[in-house]
């Protein structure tokens, strides 16, 4: 196991483009952080510069608070897993496997034995003798898994593994990687753009836009306290609604006005915000389709997406060019498109950001 940190790093290339900006990360022993983020992001850039294939422009790269910014990749004692499995075709499992041991002339029988091992742990011992193209395309993933594991590294930086897995196989190998974490106990940085991978996998998450770490936390904490419209958009599915709205004190509170939408969320404060606008969000799943009494908003429904358990409906609110707003509802109860339905907020779970920057304001 080892701690990584990313200590004042930049990184600019020849033609200008700015993949990391100030990245200032610490990942403690035996953390599986997952950095996240669109395409364009740096994520891929950042494990590039731990490993050392790539050098900063600016800062340091530390293991376990050693200075390794001008240490070549081969001695930081880092293994990789790519997108691409990269095993080589004309080698049986248990040679690709081998191969690298074999490279460092780690003596036979302790080869024998880690292989061994390793194949017990990812359950790919019936297969060792079969070639990459035998194997299924998450058994060739477990291999490239294996083949990083058998080295016995500091850490395991792993760029998008699943990305080339079918959906129901990426939900299998997710859940393997997690008990294989577990198992080993070893330092993971592993790469993706799917948020859903991101708060599966990780023990923290970092967020990356633009060379940027927007926000590092928990996967909770990064759902349910985004620090910026960016975080909580990104963040969940359906996406978090947004409305501009403007806002005025109550007695109570605050209250929330955007064309048919109207909201008093009692005990807000909003002390030293000076707009007269503000931007409400609010996640679908914290929409509840209500009595027509008891409504914050009245819309119609302008499309359904059955999603099995669940149904999405886009409601319109007001008219013009007014924003549809997604309501997560059980199936069963999902009303048909053209139908007039009645809305209502969880008042808890109510999020304002400021308009000019996006930063949050609060949550409710």
């Amino acid at each position: 196991m080892a701690s990584i940190a990313l200590d004042h790093v930049d990184k600019t290339y020849p033609n200008g483009h700015v993949a990391a900006r100030d990245l200032n990360l610490v990942i403690g022993h035996g953390e599986l952080l997952v950095l996240v983020g669109p395409s364009g992001s740096g994520k891929s850039t950042v494990l590039r510069l731990i490993a050392g294939l790539e050098g900063p422009t600016s800062g340091r790269i530390l293991i376990d608070g050693e200075d390794v910014t001008a240490v070549p990749p081969e001695r930081r004692d880092l293994a990789m897993v790519f997108q691409s499995y990269a095993l080589y075709p004309h080698k049986s499992v248990r040679e690709n496997l081998a191969f690298g041991l074999q490279v460092r002339k780690v003596p036979a029988s302790d080869i024998r034995e880690r292989v061994q091992r390793v194949a017990a742990t990812l359950g790919i011992e019936s297969f060792l003798d079969r070639k990459p193209a035998q194997l299924s395309g998450g058994q060739r993933q477990r291999v490239a898994l294996g083949r990083a594991i058998v080295r016995e590294p500091r850490a395991f930086l792993l760029d998008e593994p699943l990305s080339n897995l079918d959906p129901l196989l990426r939900v299998d190998t997710r859940t393997e990687l997690v008990l294989l974490h577990r198992r080993l106990g070893a330092t993971m940085v592993h790469v993706t753009h799917d948020q859903e991978e991101a708060m599966t996998l990780g023990t923290r998450v970092a967020v990356m836009r633009d060379g940027r770490l927007e926000q590092v936390g928990t996967p909770l904490e990064i759902f349910q306290r985004p620090v910026n419209v960016f975080v909580a958009t990104f963040f969940g599915s359906p996406a978090m609604n947004l409305w501009r709205c403007r806002w005025t004190r109550t007695a109570t509170g605050i209250h929330l006005a955007s064309g048919g939408l109207a909201v008093d969320l009692a005990g807000a404060g909003g002390t030293g915000w000076n707009q007269d606008t503000v931007l409400a969000g609010v996640r679908p799943h914290d929409i509840s389709l209500v009595p027509h009494g008891d409504a914050e908003a009245v819309g119609r429904v302008e499309v359904v997406e059955p999603l099995g358990a669940t149904s999405v409906l886009h409601v319109r609110i007001g008219h013009g060019s007014a924003r549809a707003i997604r309501v997560v509802v059980p199936a069963d109860l999902a009303p048909v498109v053209n139908a007039e339905v009645a809305i209502r907020l969880r008042h808890d779970r109510v999020y304002l950001f400021d308009e000019p920057t996006g930063v949050a304001i609060m949550r409710s």
